[in-house]
């Protein structure tokens, strides 16, 4: 569980500069076009592929530090135990949800790459990087959203979790 959790931590920052990548690439995009009058057709779908990777790269480290979205309605008035069980409770069909998430985006993926999938755009870029990249994402996912499931049954039965 240890082993999930660093790579997804390592991921995670590494994504984190992503963001910056992005402003790079829009910023010079907004130099080149307002002020030389000369547009890069790439930098808008670049940023949405920098931010697609972001997003699905990002998600393990978020769930692994708890900041992903919850309804706290009645979450916050639960023992610590009771957070647990419903944690638990939850993992098992965020883990559901995963496999499906990953089964389509290897079909997608496969897709991809048989037929040289291409973003119809003035660019025309392959679009098998970003598939292959969600595709690792989910699965970092998945392992994350497994590590917590057994680290929240072990807070459940009240033993403590590292």
């Amino acid at each position: 569980m240890k082993y999930i959790d660093s790579i997804s931590e390592k991921i995670g920052i590494v994504t984190m500069y992503l963001i910056v990548a992005m402003i790079g690439v829009l910023l010079v995009n907004a130099i080149t076009r307002n002020i030389l009058d000369i547009p890069i057709h790439w930098a808008i779908e670049m940023a949405q592929f920098i931010l697609a990777a972001y997003y699905i790269c990002g998600g393990a480290y978020s769930l692994q530090l708890g900041d992903h979205v919850r309804m706290d309605l009645l979450y916050d008035r639960f023992s610590e135990r009771g957070k647990a069980r419903m944690d638990a409770f939850t993992s098992f069909f965020l883990v559901f949800y995963l496999i499906c998430l990953l089964v389509g985006s290897i079909s997608s993926t496969a897709y991809a790459i048989k037929y040289d999938q291409r973003n119809f755009s003035m660019w025309n870029p392959s679009m098998i990087p970003i598939k292959v990249i969600m595709v690792a994402g989910i699965i970092l996912m998945l392992l994350q959203a497994v590590s917590m499931f057994f680290k929240d049954f072990a807070k459940a039965k009240g033993e403590s979790v590292q």
